[in-house]
Parts: structure tokens; sequence; C-alpha cells
């Protein structure tokens, strides 16, 4: 087991980790601005956004990943049009992956953002307004904030899925060494030719920070917890 470990190739791990933390900062990006509509949109067209941030949690990885694979490639306009435009192919590279993460992870980095902004007493909200903050102000000043846990629940679930992602990840990229061969497909492919030592390791690394994450993550939202009720 020992020798096994100093031999295993880790490489799988940096790219899972750098992709990631791709993902994750542009959802954070992207999810502010979202987060922040749907908890204080009242517009009939708002369940169907909330229905379709929320797909990735039902649909199974395949299926998303067979129609982000078939967008992306070079047989439909989107493909053709990064391809010939800007010289870029969109499947079967590290890009490729971010995309398909980036929309896999959404809900968990959405989710608990818009739950926590929609649980806000309004009063401090409108109190900004009255103050003369702007929108933008009031979001980044105020309202991130005063739900410091759910920002961080959704930052450190969404990279901790985006780790473990399988299914989607070996649609639309393959198993490309070096590029977009993850842990998760590192892990696969052992099983798949009977290496279950190396299997082992593998899945204990990922398990051991899997849990750390979700214990710190836990942790640090029970002080808070306990920090709101003693005032």
């Amino acid at each position: 087991m020992i020798d096994t470990l100093f031999n295993l190739e880790f490489e799988p791990f940096l790219i899972s980790f750098k992709l990631a933390f791709y993902t994750t900062v542009i959802l954070f990006i992207i999810a502010i601005p979202m987060s922040w509509y749907l908890s204080q949109s009242k517009s009939k067209i708002k369940p169907v956004i909330e229905a379709i941030t929320a797909l990735p949690i039902v649909l199974p990885p395949t299926v998303i990943g067979f129609y982000i694979l078939f967008t992306l490639s070079v047989n439909s306009p989107v493909g053709v049009f990064f391809e010939e435009t800007f010289g870029i192919r969109l499947v079967f590279n590290f890009t490729s992956l971010v995309i398909a993460s980036c929309f896999y992870s959404l809900p968990f980095m959405i989710q608990p953002m818009q739950s926590a902004m929609e649980n806000m007493p309004k009063s401090l909200i409108e109190a900004s307004y009255i103050c003369g903050k702007s929108k933008f102000q009031t979001i980044m000043h105020v309202v991130l904030p005063n739900i410091k846990p759910a920002v961080l629940t959704a930052i450190v679930t969404t990279f901790a899925h985006t780790v473990g992602e399988f299914g989607v990840v070996l649609m639309v990229g393959g198993s490309i060494p070096g590029e977009t061969k993850v842990a998760s497909i590192a892990i696969y492919e052992f099983v798949e030719v009977l290496d279950y030592e190396s299997a082992h390791i593998y899945s204990a690394i990922m398990l051991l920070m899997s849990f750390s994450v979700l214990f710190l993550v836990y942790f640090f939202n029970q002080k808070q917890r306990q920090k709101y009720d003693s005032y």
C-alpha cells in the first residue's frame, strides 16, 4: 500500500482542484446578482428560472453531459461559432469541463445564497436605500456581510461538489491525461483494470477531503449561530 501511494500520479487531483477553483469563482460572480434577483423578484418567470437552476439536482449527470456536449460540439451553431470565430474548440478540453461544471454546480451556489437573502430582515435593506446606498452597494456592504454563513456554505459545497463530479465531466471532457482526467475518472479507471489498491487510496483521499470540508462548514456555522444567540 505504501509503495503504491508513492508511485501514484496525483495530477488528476490537481486538475480536479483547478477545475473546482475556476468553477467556484465563476459561479460566485454569477450567483450574487442571480440570487438577489430571485430573492427579491415577484415576477411570473421566477419559478421558471428557479426550475432551470435546480435542474442539475434532479437530472442524471449523463443527461446534462449529453446536452452540454451536443450544444458545444462542432455539430451545433454554438460550437461552430466559437471554432470558426475564435479558433476555440469547446469539447474534450479543460474549457469544456469548466462550462459543464458551472451548469452542474449552479444550484449549490445559488440556493443557499437565495434562501439567506430571502430571510434577511427587510428593514436592513430599506435602511440602506434610505441612507442613499445604491443596489450594488447594498448587496456588497449590507447583504453579503449579513449572510456570511450562507455564502461560506455555498462556496465550500460548490467547490467540494465540483471536485467529486464524474458523469458530466466524463461526457464533455473524456479522460485526457494532464487535461481532463480528474480524480473521479481516475478512480473509475482504476476499478476498470481491477487496481483496487490505487482506487482505495484515491477514494480515501476524496472521502477525507469531503468530510473535512463539510465539517469545517458546519463547525463555522455552529459558531456563528452561537455568536448570534449570545447577543
